[in-house]
């Protein structure tokens, strides 16, 4: 029988719960409303490192309003392991190359796939580097973007960095309309775009 998404993480946070240790969980976040839910979630049964990597994010002062915002959120959540931050790069240069003949594909398109696998595989990366038992990606609390296709491409940085992608479809278990009622709580910034320039030009139109 194939488990669903979260029917894996289920099992494996119940795996997790009865061997009595606490393994350590780098999380690629992008935003303080989508981690909030995410962190409250896997909180219980991990240490997590919230890794902050996201060139895509125009223009600067909303990358830095964005950022902002999960520091706070970390600081004033009250979990119950450690939860810290780990800033990354931000490279929007790199982004745009990477994207580079994807300006006119519309939002969810091939350009949305590029994006994922820059930030997925740096934060696959930054998992091996800080010797992380697994990674994972609030993204997928997005009612906008395809959980199986972030899995598919976490499990493939996965391998290529040698390091555990953690299974996750977040915006089950009302793990969005979550994410909102936390957002409020905390008066969290919620942006109306995803992030890059194209996204925005597409909401405006």
């Amino acid at each position: 029988m194939n488990l669903s998404l979260q029917q894996q993480l289920t099992r494996l946070l119940y795996e997790i719960k009865n061997s009595g240790e606490t393994p350590h969980l780098l999380l690629h976040c992008c935003c303080a409303p989508c981690s909030s839910y995410v962190l409250e979630y896997l909180s219980p049964y991990f240490v997590i490192s919230v890794f902050y990597y996201n060139p895509n994010i125009s223009p600067p002062s909303e990358y830095e309003q964005r950022l902002n915002e999960i520091k706070r959120f970390v600081q004033e959540f009250k979990a119950p392991n450690p939860i810290h931050l780990v800033e990354g790069e931000y490279e929007p240069k790199r982004f745009y190359s990477t994207v580079k003949g994807l300006e006119e594909e519309p939002e969810g398109g091939e350009r949305c796939v590029k994006c994922f696998e820059l930030r997925l595989s740096e934060a696959a990366k930054k998992a091996k580097e800080i010797g992380a038992d697994y990674f994972a990606s609030t993204l997928t609390i997005s009612p906008m973007k395809d959980a199986t296709l972030l899995n598919n491409i976490s499990q493939e940085c996965g391998t290529i960095y040698n390091v555990q992608s953690l299974p996750s479809d977040f915006k089950k278990k009302n793990g969005y309309k979550r994410s909102i009622e936390l957002s409020k709580e905390y008066n969290l910034y919620r942006q109306d775009y995803c992030g890059c320039i194209f996204s925005k030009k597409e909401k405006e139109t």
